[in-house]
């Protein structure tokens, strides 16, 4: 591809990252329509990347190799004591298994920065600018926004996340689907741990704690804060679905938007199932930093139609247990970068085959592996109570289906050359 014009509808970590790669191919225009007003700092929580994943983020050029991060070596899995055991030293419950676990974590707001710092200054990000209509055909694309101006464009991507407009020209029969429970998210300055029994150090800085209770888990772990040098504590308790929830489309609560009656709810809950330690790791979280994310699954059948183009949250929903979210938006970047540099006398056409072909795939094997994961660990989760080292080991490798390594079978991420 070289020359023409690129609207890129979304901001966010994917939308930067096609920005990046529409202008690295040597589109003459890119300009970026973001709804938001002001700047997305404050956006997410934590995120992960898994080591070899980044790696090949870097040596593709979409992410600086100094980007900040923090490191995580391993998955400590542990579960409320059994009767008469207790919850072990501090109150941090039974070990279960102690598996390695090669990633990196991340600030949201951090890692979109690093993304923005390498996206080329030619690039015009609009912010405030809400697209209400896409479409297009073999020859060109337009976006309409709320203000009734449009623009036309020789592509329009859709990086717009899971409330899409560009999806839903583009498919409008992928629907999101409920997956029966929630995710509560929050994060908080670190040293807070300083009031828990053994302090900060009760809990390894290196270590992603899965607390396990009937019913569900929460995957606890710290990512850098917005300050160099910084800690936050970040955490995701899947749950049941709350009694006063009703499911009708992904619509999260954000930070600040959940009553008081339903986080003490949530915290009597926690209370009730976690070991002592973890329970009061989420009691010490602010209700400004304190969420509510529905789990929905979406793997649309195909990303193109015309001169419009879907990546990121917008094609596909993958549960968070794959830890794969940042890497598979930068991938369905990469694709589309790849896809145009082989492409056939810079066919527009050429490059929109070959990035549906390829990512549409990868796509669905994420998707799939996600409901794999939270049918394991939180719908049909097996009694944690009988659970030891041996039987996590062959417990997860099941989950994986023969994957081998991390990252072999799409957890953290398929290997870059897989996804084009």
């Amino acid at each position: 591809m070289r020359g023409g014009s690129v609207a890129v509808v979304g901001g966010s970590i994917a939308g930067s990252a096609f920005a990046g790669a529409a202008a690295r191919l040597g589109a003459e225009r890119v300009v970026v329509l973001e709804r938001t007003p002001g700047r997305l700092e404050d956006r997410g929580l934590g995120i992960c990347t898994q080591n070899d994943r980044f790696a090949e983020l870097v040596e593709a050029g979409h992410l600086a190799p100094d980007t900040r991060r923090h490191r995580l070596t391993v998955r400590r899995w542990v579960t409320r004591g059994r009767a008469g055991e207790g919850d072990g030293p501090n109150g941090r419950g039974r070990a279960l298994w102690t598996q390695p676990f090669p990633f990196h974590s991340h600030h949201w707001a951090v890692l979109w920065q690093a993304l923005r710092e390498r996206t080329p200054e030619t690039v015009e990000y609009r912010l405030g600018s809400t697209v209400t209509a896409v479409g297009g055909d073999r020859d060109g694309a337009w976006a309409e926004l709320a203000d009734g101006t449009r623009g036309e464009y020789d592509l329009v991507i859709g990086a717009d996340g899971y409330r899409s407009v560009v999806r839903a020209a583009v498919c409008p029969e992928a629907v999101p689907e409920y997956a029966g429970y929630v995710a509560w998210r929050g994060s908080y300055d670190s040293a807070l741990l300083d009031g828990l029994p053994g302090g900060a150090g009760a809990w390894p800085e290196d270590e992603c704690a899965t607390v396990c209770y009937p019913g569900g888990q929460v995957v606890l772990y710290r990512i850098p804060g917005l300050a160099p040098g910084s800690t936050l504590v970040n955490w995701v308790f899947y749950a049941p679905t709350p009694d006063w929830y009703r499911p009708d489309g992904p619509t999260a609560f954000g930070a600040g938007a959940l009553s008081g009656e339903q986080l003490d709810g949530m915290r009597e809950f926690a209370q009730r199932w976690l070991p002592p330690y973890w329970a009061g790791v989420i009691a010490l979280t602010p209700p400004e930093r304190t969420l509510l994310q529905p789990i929905y699954d979406l793997a649309t059948p195909y990303r193109t139609t015309g001169r419009l183009l879907i990546g990121g949250d917008a094609a596909s929903i993958v549960r968070p247990h794959n830890t794969a979210g940042a890497v598979k938006a930068l991938q369905d970047a990469h694709a589309l970068e790849h896809a145009g540099r082989r492409a056939a006398g810079g066919s527009w056409a050429s490059l929109l085959a070959d990035y549906d072909r390829e990512r549409t795939a990868a796509g669905r094997e994420l998707v799939e592996l996600g409901r794999t994961l939270g049918q394991a660990q939180v719908t049909a989760a097996p009694d944690w109570s009988t659970m030891d080292e041996s039987a996590m080991a062959t417990w997860w490798q099941q989950q994986l289906n023969g994957g081998g390594a991390l990252g072999g079978s799409g957890f953290g991420g398929h290997a870059l050359g897989r996804a084009g």
